[in-house]
């Protein structure tokens, strides 16, 4: 039996609820998670790549009994799955928008790596709505976030906040 290794790739600026809903559910599916935290050029992050993997691993810690790993990355996916050994990519979708969005993704990375699987797992329904960019653009207004992130998380996103 072989040990099976999937990667669940973000850039997780903040990990919210949603994000652990998908790592929980996806842990589950293989059994060892790669947590790739990864920048998105096209972004501008409200936190820097150490903090956002320091910020993962904090929020796992508590799941997963030592299956979870969290892995800092700068290259193409299929490039940091097979660095990785993993023949699994979960990927959470929300809506239309995302699967549309995520399919042709998943066809270019076919292309480039034909012998990893990419795996959509549906956001629970409460969950559907949150996304790391409102969740920033409502804590930027004043906004109360903790409906869609953890306690520590609020924490950390309202002390990014200039005081208005």
């Amino acid at each position: 039996m072989t040990h099976r290794i999937g990667v669940y790739p973000g850039t997780f600026d903040p990990i919210t609820l949603g994000h652990m809903d998908i790592i929980e559910r996806g842990a589950k599916l293989v059994d060892e998670l790669i947590i790739g935290v990864t920048t998105n050029i096209a972004k501008s992050p409200m936190f820097n790549d150490d903090e956002r993997i320091a910020m993962v691993e904090r929020e796992v810690a508590a799941i997963g009994n030592g299956k979870i790993r969290v892995v800092g990355f700068n290259s193409l996916l299929m490039d940091f799955a097979d660095a990785m050994g993993a023949a699994v990519v979960i990927r959470g979708i929300r809506g239309v928008t995302d699967f549309e969005y995520e399919y042709q993704l998943t066809g270019m990375n076919r292309q480039l790596n034909h012998e990893v699987e990419t795996v959509f797992l549906m956001a629970d329904v409460a969950l559907q709505p949150i996304a790391s960019r409102l969740v920033k653009e409502i804590a930027l207004y004043g906004g109360d976030i903790s409906k869609f992130v953890s306690p520590a998380v609020r924490d950390d996103v309202v002390g990014r906040i200039p005081a208005r």
